[in-house]
């Protein structure tokens, strides 16, 4: 039996709700302080549609650096994914959902002896590897690794450039470590790579599996037996934005220099395409000078992603506020003058007790936030739609007993004391179940 441990309600819609419908109805129930994100489970299964129909070679290894939420790594094991790990850590974590070990990639080139050694202890062999030091290290320490030698090819705008600490040349440098691997006898099993994270620039796939190929090619004339391609990570995933244009570079080129008839297996490390748009933030703002407005989260909690994930966020006003737009500024809840969400947006006037909601929040902010000065973390509210909550209870190995149900109480998922309210707040109807495995 898989081990699902989620203690968040997961809130089952009827039809007729939404997930902003969950946001209004928890946001303006008069007794919320507390900023919160609402999930959308759906959300992430579309993404695993429109990846399997847009780029149908390709395996999703979903890289859980990203947003290691269980039950986000639940879902997507669930719908079969593979997964991208970095530590042991993760690797444990994935493990302990049930996930076989031939589903998980260890892709950091640059590991800890003792991260290879708890690899080794749990059965994954499947690793990238980008310098001689790696080649030793697990000949050593894990000699049924199965390797895969990372190189760099970097997009010319990509949200975060990798190729500066990760990634071998591919001309000067991955033929020597393809050589040294023969000689020592450490299985090599194909060649990886990594445009960037939020890659803006399609063509760089195609100069990167052409040269992967030429590697394959020389690491076929070594001895190994070449059979895994992996063009890592960088498909976008916030709302209105597409991965069409890189789909059509790596299908073409997959094509081009892969054949089906050559029997490689292909994957990819996708993480901001699956979660970015899936999670919203709502934020309280709770102090005010002029038009600088002060909110409950910042740069130290989920905004962490302005300043490691080079994020630029856009407050948008839960509920319209009449009159003129006027060029203000948004900051964090810390003592910290660092913390500053947001430095220029022309916003309405705001009082304190607004709401301010920031979507595409699913992408490398939870797993960074800190409590620093003391605040907490932003808890998180999942919906899921009651028809697509039917199918994929299916998939997932629990049953009815895993459950406990609540009658439509939405006071319980309040992080305050519900008083007598002095209107009633927007109630969707729903149901809600909490996880107790």
């Amino acid at each position: 039996m898989r081990n699902v441990s989620v203690t968040d309600m997961i809130h089952v819609l009827d039809s007729k709700t939404t997930p902003q419908d969950v946001l209004r109805a928890i946001a303006l129930s008069g007794v919320q302080e507390n900023a919160f994100y609402v999930l959308d489970v759906g959300d992430i299964v579309q993404k695993h549609q429109e990846w399997k129909i847009k780029i149908p070679r390709v395996e999703p290894f979903y890289a859980v650096k990203c947003n290691d939420s269980k039950l986000v790594l639940a879902v997507l094991a669930a719908l079969g994914t593979g997964f991208d790990c970095a530590s042991k850590a993760e690797i444990s974590k994935v493990t302990e959902l049930g996930v076989d070990t031939s589903r998980i990639i260890f892709a950091n080139p640059a590991k800890m002896a003792s991260h290879i050694r708890y690899a080794a202890a749990s059965g994954v062999t499947t690793m990238t590897f980008d310098n001689e030091c790696e080649i030793y290290k697990v000949k050593t320490l894990h000699p049924n690794a199965r390797m895969v030698l990372r190189i760099r090819c970097d997009a010319a705008v990509a949200q975060c450039q990798l190729g500066m600490k990760f990634g071998c040349d591919a001309v000067t440098e991955a033929p020597r470590l393809l050589k040294l691997a023969a000689k020592l006898g450490v299985n090599v099993i194909g060649i990886s790579f990594h445009v960037g994270s939020g890659c803006q620039d399609p063509p760089v796939f195609r100069r990167a599996i052409s040269a992967a190929r030429n590697l394959f090619d020389l690491g076929s004339q070594l001895g190994f037996n070449m059979h895994l391609l992996d063009i890592g990570g960088g498909y976008p995933g916030n709302r209105g934005s597409s991965i069409d244009k890189i789909a059509d570079v790596v299908n073409a080129a997959l094509d081009e220099f892969f054949p089906l008839t050559m029997g490689v297996s292909v994957i990819a490390e996708p993480g901001r395409f699956y979660v970015a748009s899936a999670y919203t933030l709502a934020t309280l703002v709770h102090s005010k000078r002029d038009t600088m407005y002060y909110i409950n989260d910042g740069v130290y909690g989920s905004f962490n992603c302005i300043l490691y994930d080079h994020a630029v966020v856009n407050p948008i006003p839960l509920v319209n506020k009449p009159g003129k737009l006027q060029e203000s500024s948004v900051w964090g809840p810390t003592c910290d003058g660092l913390d500053q969400v947001v430095t220029s947006v022309m916003l309405p006037s705001l009082d304190v007790g607004d709401w301010l909601v920031f979507e595409d929040m699913g992408a490398y902010t939870l797993p960074v936030a800190s409590t620093f000065n003391g605040f907490p973390v932003p808890k998180v509210h999942a919906v899921i739609s009651e028809d697509l909550w039917n199918s994929l209870k299916n998939l997932l190995p629990l049953t009815e007993d895993h459950f406990t149900l609540q009658n439509n109480n939405w006071e319980s998922i309040w992080d305050m004391p519900s008083p007598p309210l002095s209107s009633s707040p927007p109630s969707p109807s729903s149901y809600m179940y909490e996880l107790i495995a």
